[in-house]
Protein backbone atom coordinates (compact mmCIF):
# COMPACT_ATOMS: atom_id res chain seq x y z
CA UNK A 1 0.00 0.00 0.00
CA UNK A 2 1.30 3.24 -0.91
CA UNK A 3 0.89 5.25 2.10
CA UNK A 4 1.09 8.91 2.00
CA UNK A 5 2.09 11.67 4.46
CA UNK A 6 0.24 14.80 5.13
CA UNK A 7 2.39 17.14 6.27
CA UNK A 8 -0.34 19.46 7.64
CA UNK A 9 -1.75 16.46 9.94
CA UNK A 10 2.33 15.74 10.64
CA UNK A 11 2.92 19.14 11.82
CA UNK A 12 0.18 18.78 15.21
CA UNK A 13 2.64 16.12 16.47
CA UNK A 14 5.27 17.21 18.69
CA UNK A 15 8.66 16.19 17.25
CA UNK A 16 10.24 13.62 19.93
CA UNK A 17 13.04 14.32 21.59
CA UNK A 18 16.47 12.59 20.55
CA UNK A 19 16.37 10.87 23.59
CA UNK A 20 12.68 9.40 23.00
CA UNK A 21 13.44 8.87 18.91
CA UNK A 22 16.57 6.66 19.72
CA UNK A 23 14.42 5.08 22.81
CA UNK A 24 11.62 4.44 20.39
CA UNK A 25 14.06 3.03 17.09
CA UNK A 26 15.41 0.09 20.26
CA UNK A 27 12.72 -1.26 20.57
CA UNK A 28 11.00 -1.36 17.17
CA UNK A 29 14.31 -3.35 16.25
CA UNK A 30 13.87 -5.45 19.19
CA UNK A 31 10.39 -6.04 19.41
CA UNK A 32 8.97 -4.86 16.00
CA UNK A 33 5.89 -2.56 15.48
CA UNK A 34 3.51 -3.98 18.06
CA UNK A 35 0.69 -1.12 17.16
CA UNK A 36 -0.73 -1.05 14.05
CA UNK A 37 -0.51 1.95 12.70
CA UNK A 38 -3.63 3.86 12.01
CA UNK A 39 -4.83 5.08 8.04
CA UNK A 40 -8.10 7.61 6.76
CA UNK A 41 -7.68 5.94 3.65
CA UNK A 42 -4.35 6.10 2.33
CA UNK A 43 -3.34 8.79 4.91
CA UNK A 44 -1.37 8.43 7.81
CA UNK A 45 -3.58 9.84 10.87
CA UNK A 46 -1.96 7.83 13.58
CA UNK A 47 2.38 6.79 14.14
CA UNK A 48 4.46 8.77 11.74
CA UNK A 49 7.54 8.09 14.12
CA UNK A 50 6.43 4.54 13.53
CA UNK A 51 6.05 4.47 10.28
CA UNK A 52 9.56 6.18 9.71
CA UNK A 53 11.41 3.97 11.40
CA UNK A 54 9.98 1.07 10.03
CA UNK A 55 10.68 2.51 6.58
CA UNK A 56 14.29 3.11 7.00
CA UNK A 57 14.89 -0.67 8.29
CA UNK A 58 12.51 -2.87 6.73
CA UNK A 59 10.43 -3.59 9.94
CA UNK A 60 6.88 -5.02 9.08
CA UNK A 61 4.07 -3.12 10.17
CA UNK A 62 0.25 -3.89 10.02
CA UNK A 63 -2.65 -0.86 9.24
CA UNK A 64 -6.07 -0.09 10.60
CA UNK A 65 -8.90 1.97 9.06
CA UNK A 66 -10.74 4.31 10.93
CA UNK A 67 -13.96 4.96 8.52
CA UNK A 68 -15.72 7.05 10.71
CA UNK A 69 -14.35 10.82 9.75
CA UNK A 70 -16.08 12.66 6.90
CA UNK A 71 -13.60 15.80 5.85
CA UNK A 72 -10.27 16.30 6.82
CA UNK A 73 -11.29 18.60 9.75
CA UNK A 74 -12.65 15.63 11.35
CA UNK A 75 -9.33 13.99 11.29
CA UNK A 76 -8.00 17.29 12.46
CA UNK A 77 -9.99 17.28 15.78
CA UNK A 78 -9.18 13.83 16.16
CA UNK A 79 -5.35 14.09 15.90
CA UNK A 80 -5.83 17.23 18.39
CA UNK A 81 -7.90 15.38 20.80
CA UNK A 82 -5.32 11.87 20.94
CA UNK A 83 -2.40 14.52 21.83
CA UNK A 84 -4.48 16.53 24.17
CA UNK A 85 -4.77 13.30 26.24
CA UNK A 86 -1.08 12.56 26.40
CA UNK A 87 1.02 13.37 28.93
CA UNK A 88 4.47 13.79 27.06
CA UNK A 89 3.03 16.67 25.53
CA UNK A 90 4.32 19.79 26.32
CA UNK A 91 2.30 22.58 27.70
CA UNK A 92 3.19 24.70 24.89
CA UNK A 93 2.26 22.37 22.83
CA UNK A 94 -1.04 21.57 24.48
CA UNK A 95 -1.77 25.09 23.96
CA UNK A 96 -1.11 25.58 20.33
CA UNK A 97 -2.82 22.13 19.48
CA UNK A 98 -6.02 23.42 21.91
CA UNK A 99 -6.26 27.03 19.73
CA UNK A 100 -6.02 24.90 16.60
CA UNK A 101 -9.24 23.07 17.86
CA UNK A 102 -10.89 26.51 18.89
CA UNK A 103 -9.64 27.44 14.92
CA UNK A 104 -11.41 24.51 13.44
CA UNK A 105 -14.51 24.22 15.78
CA UNK A 106 -15.18 27.74 15.23
CA UNK A 107 -14.68 28.12 11.47
CA UNK A 108 -17.11 24.94 10.99
CA UNK A 109 -19.52 26.71 13.36
CA UNK A 110 -19.38 30.00 11.17
CA UNK A 111 -19.73 27.66 8.19
CA UNK A 112 -22.83 25.93 9.21
CA UNK A 113 -24.68 29.33 10.58
CA UNK A 114 -24.11 30.50 6.91
CA UNK A 115 -25.97 27.59 5.16
CA UNK A 116 -29.77 27.52 5.05
CA UNK A 117 -31.20 24.32 6.66
CA UNK A 118 -32.42 21.10 4.54
CA UNK A 119 -36.08 20.27 4.68
CA UNK A 120 -35.84 16.93 5.93
CA UNK A 121 -34.44 17.68 9.30
CA UNK A 122 -37.54 19.47 10.55
CA UNK A 123 -36.76 21.21 14.10
CA UNK A 124 -33.69 19.03 14.63
CA UNK A 125 -32.03 21.92 12.43
CA UNK A 126 -33.44 24.83 14.20
CA UNK A 127 -31.83 23.71 17.21
CA UNK A 128 -27.76 25.62 17.49
CA UNK A 129 -25.44 23.89 17.99
CA UNK A 130 -23.51 24.99 21.45
CA UNK A 131 -20.06 26.73 19.87
CA UNK A 132 -17.44 25.03 22.73
CA UNK A 133 -14.52 27.43 24.23
CA UNK A 134 -16.58 30.52 24.53
CA UNK A 135 -13.43 31.43 26.77
CA UNK A 136 -9.71 31.60 27.16
CA UNK A 137 -10.73 29.53 30.57
CA UNK A 138 -12.40 26.45 28.50
CA UNK A 139 -9.37 26.48 26.26
CA UNK A 140 -7.28 26.69 28.79
CA UNK A 141 -8.96 23.89 30.91
CA UNK A 142 -8.72 21.76 27.28
CA UNK A 143 -4.90 22.29 27.21
CA UNK A 144 -3.93 21.53 30.89
CA UNK A 145 -2.98 25.40 31.50
CA UNK A 146 -3.64 28.46 33.01
CA UNK A 147 -5.83 30.94 31.11
CA UNK A 148 -2.46 33.74 31.38
CA UNK A 149 -0.33 30.53 29.86
CA UNK A 150 -3.10 30.78 26.70
CA UNK A 151 -2.50 34.35 26.57
CA UNK A 152 0.97 34.25 26.32
CA UNK A 153 0.65 31.10 23.56
CA UNK A 154 -1.66 33.49 21.60
CA UNK A 155 1.23 36.50 21.59
CA UNK A 156 3.97 34.01 20.73
CA UNK A 157 2.35 32.48 17.83
CA UNK A 158 1.21 36.27 16.76
CA UNK A 159 4.43 37.92 17.11
CA UNK A 160 7.34 35.08 17.59
CA UNK A 161 9.97 34.38 14.57
CA UNK A 162 10.42 30.67 13.84
CA UNK A 163 13.58 30.38 15.70
CA UNK A 164 12.09 31.83 19.01
CA UNK A 165 8.96 29.18 18.70
CA UNK A 166 11.65 26.34 18.09
CA UNK A 167 13.10 27.79 21.70
CA UNK A 168 10.25 27.30 23.27
CA UNK A 169 9.22 23.49 21.61
CA UNK A 170 12.90 23.06 22.56
CA UNK A 171 12.41 24.08 26.10
CA UNK A 172 15.50 26.72 26.01
CA UNK A 173 13.15 29.69 27.02
CA UNK A 174 9.58 28.76 28.85
CA UNK A 175 6.03 29.76 27.76
CA UNK A 176 6.01 33.34 30.25
CA UNK A 177 9.74 34.18 28.77
CA UNK A 178 9.36 34.10 25.40
CA UNK A 179 5.83 35.99 25.39
CA UNK A 180 8.22 39.04 26.81
CA UNK A 181 10.78 38.07 23.95
CA UNK A 182 8.37 37.93 21.25
CA UNK A 183 7.42 41.92 22.06
CA UNK A 184 11.08 42.39 20.33
CA UNK A 185 11.86 43.73 17.20
CA UNK A 186 12.38 40.42 14.80
CA UNK A 187 16.30 41.22 14.46
CA UNK A 188 16.63 41.13 18.42
CA UNK A 189 14.79 37.88 18.85
CA UNK A 190 17.01 36.01 16.30
CA UNK A 191 20.32 37.64 18.33
CA UNK A 192 18.55 36.24 21.98
CA UNK A 193 18.04 33.21 20.29
CA UNK A 194 21.61 32.67 18.99
CA UNK A 195 23.08 33.78 22.38
CA UNK A 196 21.42 30.73 24.01
CA UNK A 197 19.70 30.42 27.38
CA UNK A 198 21.40 33.25 29.15
CA UNK A 199 20.85 35.93 26.58
CA UNK A 200 17.42 34.60 26.40
CA UNK A 201 16.60 35.17 29.92
CA UNK A 202 18.36 38.89 29.63
CA UNK A 203 16.13 40.18 26.85
CA UNK A 204 13.01 38.83 29.01
CA UNK A 205 13.92 40.19 31.69
CA UNK A 206 15.17 43.70 30.31
CA UNK A 207 11.31 43.54 28.44
CA UNK A 208 9.24 42.99 32.04
CA UNK A 209 11.74 46.15 33.46
CA UNK A 210 10.76 48.11 29.87
CA UNK A 211 7.27 47.15 30.81
CA UNK A 212 7.68 48.31 34.54
CA UNK A 213 9.08 51.77 33.77
CA UNK A 214 5.73 52.49 31.72
CA UNK A 215 3.14 52.28 34.62
CA UNK A 216 1.87 54.57 36.04
CA UNK A 217 3.48 55.23 39.97
CA UNK A 218 1.90 53.95 42.27
CA UNK A 219 0.90 57.14 45.16
CA UNK A 220 1.86 56.27 48.99
CA UNK A 221 -1.37 56.01 51.12
CA UNK A 222 -1.12 57.68 53.46
CA UNK A 223 1.54 60.79 54.12
CA UNK A 224 4.22 58.77 56.83
CA UNK A 225 4.74 56.24 53.79
CA UNK A 226 5.94 58.82 51.58
CA UNK A 227 9.09 59.26 52.88
CA UNK A 228 9.73 55.39 53.61
CA UNK A 229 8.65 54.77 49.27
CA UNK A 230 10.67 57.55 47.42
CA UNK A 231 13.66 55.64 47.70
CA UNK A 232 12.74 52.06 46.70
CA UNK A 233 11.00 54.03 43.69
CA UNK A 234 13.43 56.17 42.79
CA UNK A 235 15.55 52.95 42.41
CA UNK A 236 12.84 51.26 40.57
CA UNK A 237 12.81 54.03 38.31
CA UNK A 238 16.24 53.82 37.13
CA UNK A 239 16.72 50.79 36.77
CA UNK A 240 13.84 50.29 34.16
CA UNK A 241 15.19 53.40 32.16
CA UNK A 242 18.70 51.55 32.03
CA UNK A 243 16.69 48.27 30.87
CA UNK A 244 14.95 50.83 28.37
CA UNK A 245 18.39 52.36 26.78
CA UNK A 246 20.04 49.29 27.36
CA UNK A 247 17.35 47.45 25.03
CA UNK A 248 17.63 50.43 22.40
CA UNK A 249 21.57 50.05 22.31
CA UNK A 250 21.04 46.20 21.46
CA UNK A 251 18.11 46.89 18.82
CA UNK A 252 21.01 49.72 17.23
CA UNK A 253 23.75 46.93 17.48
CA UNK A 254 21.15 44.24 15.68
CA UNK A 255 20.47 46.65 12.75
CA UNK A 256 23.95 47.94 12.72
CA UNK A 257 25.16 44.02 12.38
CA UNK A 258 22.23 43.31 9.88
CA UNK A 259 23.42 46.17 7.88
CA UNK A 260 27.09 45.20 7.61
CA UNK A 261 26.04 41.51 7.03
CA UNK A 262 24.27 43.37 4.05
CA UNK A 263 26.74 45.42 3.06
CA UNK A 264 29.90 41.92 3.16
CA UNK A 265 27.16 39.97 0.66
CA UNK A 266 27.03 42.69 -1.50
CA UNK A 267 30.79 43.06 -1.64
Amino acid sequence: MNIKINEELRSFVDPLAAIEYAALERSLLAEGCRDALVLWGDTLIDGHNRYEICQRHGIEFKTVQNTTFASLEDVMLWMIDNHLARRSVSDYQRGVLALRKKNIVSTRMMQRAGQPAAADEGEAAKVPEAPPWNTREDIAKAARVSSNTISQIERIQKAATPELVEAVRAGTISINAAANVAQLPEAMQVAAVAGGRKELQQAARQVREQKAATRPRREPKEDGDADAGEPADAETQLRAQVAVLRARVDELSAENRALREQLGSQG
